[in-house]
């Protein structure tokens, strides 16, 4: 029997780096192609959009915004087993991230010196929704949720499509749950641009978030130049797992298709330190394929993925942290004993029955996640994603007399005449009173 993932059975550790390299499409034609879309949005707005809804999604689409009727026609057309089950992982995903709300702390960092820092959400974001082979409306509960309790004032929302010019109800009646009615049928590049931009029918933003494929993030990689903020790289869907003797290698076959299945680009890893393990994860991936309906989808996926045969729970870790995962699962009885060497990772899942299902829809943490390495130096979407953090100081009389001529000293040294003059008539002015 052929392997569904290649194995790699003990490489040393300067070939780690090469390893975890992703599979993406020629870097230059992809900035070229995406470059192209955005000027084209940005120059001629609508009638780009229109173009590009023929060209990509095979559909023409002269009205963008989603109608009050199709919107009420959503509503009907969920069935009332889904509509329970998405209000259940909104109400858990409003527990968590309500609760990382600051608060606001005034500190006094010297006698008079009144200090502090306030939360002001972001007035206009602009939420990307994938919906191509998969409408993923889970993904509104994770990004319109936390939206809400920031305080957002407009939140708009950009989803591709399909080839009858409609949306899925699903995503429809979630946004909807969430408070979202600004709703335009516009995917791919083609709808960062228009939000960046702005276009006749829809307005720009001053933040963008949401995960998408690789024309996606990087029209969000280049919008950053033109002034709107992103939450972070987020492209094609990964995990690693790692597993012990303790794995259930049925539980990680699945974990690890749940992942494949997003797209042809996705990647999913295995690293062990058992090969016995990685070889009836093999056999259970077999398995289990033959009954998914985007078999396709998650077998192209699997070519560009791996197992990794290691030594110890530690070069297992140091391996994951390489790699840098948007989904981690330590797939182990022990899976507490690893939490303190993870340094790299987006969402760590723990233990056997913690499946990265559950991050994704309903456990209440986010699963807007950095992929392809980012996880080195981004975090996930959170609450303090909608916001921006304002610091404010208070200078009493006392104040500047405390630390004025801290001031003036470190303003002469560097040359600063204007900036020590600032002080030196302020405390002028109270030595002449």
């Amino acid at each position: 029997m052929k392997d569904m993932i290649r194995i790699i059975k003990n490489p040393v550790a300067k070939q780690w780096n090469s390893i975890c390299e992703r599979v993406t499409f020629s870097e230059n034609s992809l900035q070229e192609s995406v470059t192209a879309i955005l000027e084209d949005v940005k120059v001629n707005k609508d009638n780009a959009l229109v173009k590009y809804a023929e060209l990509f999604d095979k559909v023409k689409i002269t009205s963008f915004k989603v109608t009050e009727e199709e919107l009420t026609e959503a509503k009907v057309l969920v069935s009332n087993e889904l509509k329970e089950a998405i209000q259940l992982a909104k109400s858990n995903i409003e527990v968590f991230h309500s609760s990382q709300k600051e608060v606001e702390n005034k500190i006094e960092t010297a006698r008079g010196v009144i200090c502090w820092r306030r939360s002001v959400a972001i007035e206009k974001v602009g939420l990307y929704i994938p919906g191509g082979t998969a409408p993923l409306f889970s993904t509104i509960l994770m990004l319109g949720v936390p939206a809400n309790i920031a305080g957002c004032k407009e939140i708009i929302l950009c989803t591709p499509p399909n080839k009858e010019g409609k949306v899925n109800p699903a995503i429809l009646y979630t946004a909807q749950l969430v408070g979202i009615t600004k709703i335009f049928k516009v995917g791919g590049a083609q709808a960062i641009g228009a939000m960046t931009f702005g276009t006749e029918t829809i307005p720009n933003v001053y933040k963008i978030l949401g995960p998408g494929n690789q024309y996606v993030t990087k029209a969000k990689e280049l919008i950053q130049q033109q002034g709107v903020s992103i939450d972070m790289p987020a492209g094609p869907s990964e995990v690693l797992v790692i597993a012990d003797k303790s794995s259930n290698p049925t539980f990680i076959a699945a974990d690890l298709l749940s992942q494949a299945e997003h797209g042809v680009d996705s990647q999913v890893v295995l690293v062990s330190t058992e090969e016995e393990v990685i070889r009836l994860v093999n056999k259970e991936l077999e398995s289990q394929l033959n009954f998914l309906e985007r078999k396709e989808i998650a077998s192209k996926a699997l070519k560009n993925s791996f197992s990794v045969l290691l030594n110890s729970k530690e070069e297992c870790i140091q391996f994951s942290n390489t790699y840098a995962p948007e989904h981690l699962i330590i797939a182990s009885e022990n899976a507490p004993d690893f939490i303190n060497g993870i340094t790299n990772a987006g969402s760590v899942f723990l233990g056997n029955y913690s499946c990265e299902s559950a991050g994704d829809y309903a456990s209440g943490t986010n699963h807007t996640l950095p992929t392809n390495g980012y996880a080195k130096n981004y975090s996930g979407v959170s609450l303090d994603s909608f916001v921006k953090k304002i610091t404010f100081q208070e200078v009493t009389r006392e104040g500047i007399i405390t630390i004025g001529n801290a001031i003036e000293i470190m303003a002469e040294a560097e040359g600063l005449q204007a900036h020590k003059n600032a002080v030196t008539v302020r405390l002028k002015e109270i030595s002449n009173v």
